[in-house]
């Protein structure tokens, strides 16, 4: 089981080595809503649609096209997938997770999720945006399950940190500098793709969980096995079931007014240092300027700022 997942990275990457030879330092996964970011504020080299890549699995929901997209934000390289596949499309746990294994193995060092979700905290409001800290993922099948793929990491990960604390904390200064508002909260993911009951959402309440979505929980635990750092943000487009007697459920996608908000505070626009060498020197490294995109208040805004060691390895 664990050599053939690996062969299939091994075939998936072999498929995009042939197309480009790009190399990501850093990987954003756009939600439901949010793909337009990669169409304007990417310095496009090269794109490759999913359905070109050998074995990858391909995205079925609207609003998700389907491709990767490679350039520079700011100087850095990055790798921004417009879409994702999801477990209630039908695709085993292994498969919805290969795409952050193979950002992984063609260099990225750092994995920013995005998401539309429902919101339970009732403190949020439709347009808000929650920095996730933390995440419940007892609801959805572990994509580590299974034989360890020990070429990519540990049998027993550690998830004490799945949500880097010192990227987390570089997203809400840059929130504040930017005067974005963002919330901050607990993740949970279902496996969708009915919407959850009121006793669901209830329950989920209880347990301390402020955001309800069909993704990114499982993709983190496998970034993490895999070395990654992660950070993540929810869109909340609308309340989740039951919050609101008057409130209907609505599609889970982020609105053409939150998602220019969004693409103000992702964490994209660095410039590089001299070199790729992330190793530590003993020579102050420069500054580095950043652009976040959050909230689609503003397209983009560059704030000098933290250093790149703060934010990769």
């Amino acid at each position: 089981m664990s050599n053939s997942i690996y062969n299939k990275l091994e075939a998936c990457l072999k498929s995009v080595r042939e197309k480009t030879d790009f190399v990501p330092e850093i990987a954003l996964v756009l939600g439901s809503g949010l793909g337009a970011f990669a169409d304007e504020k990417v310095n496009v080299e090269v794109s490759v649609n999913y359905d070109e890549i050998e074995g990858f699995p391909v995205s079925t929901v609207p609003g998700h096209k389907g491709r990767f997209v490679f350039g520079t934000v700011g100087g850095v390289n990055v790798a921004v997938m417009q879409g994702r596949v999801h477990y209630y499309e039908g695709y085993p746990i292994s498969d919805v997770v290969l795409p952050a294994r193979l950002l992984r193995m063609m260099g990225a060092k750092v994995l920013f999720l995005t998401n539309a979700a429902g919101g339970i905290n009732p403190d949020f409001s439709a347009g808000d945006f929650m920095l996730i800290r933390d995440h419940v993922a007892l609801f959805a099948p572990n994509p580590l399950v299974g034989t360890n793929v020990e070429e990519l990491g540990t049998r027993f990960p550690d998830m004490s940190n799945v949500y880097d604390n010192k990227i987390c904390e570089i997203i809400l200064d840059t929130a504040k500098e930017l005067n974005i508002p963002i919330k901050q909260g607990v993740y949970a993911q279902l496996t969708g793709p009915s919407y959850e009951t009121p006793a669901e959402i209830r329950m989920l309440g209880k347990m301390g969980v402020d955001a309800v979505g069909m993704s990114t929980a499982v993709e983190a635990i496998a970034a993490r096995h895999a070395g990654m750092k992660v950070c993540g943000i929810s869109c909340i487009p609308n309340q989740a079931s039951g919050r609101f007697s008057r409130s209907p459920v609505l599609p889970r996608r982020a609105s053409k007014r939150s998602s220019p908000k969004l693409s103000r505070t992702f964490p994209t626009t660095f410039r590089p240092r001299e070199s790729l060498n992330l190793t530590k020197s003993k020579r102050p490294a420069p500054p580095w300027n950043r652009t976040f995109f959050i909230s689609q208040f503003r397209w983009s805004r560059t704030i000098s700022s933290r250093r790149k060691s703060q934010f990769l390895p």
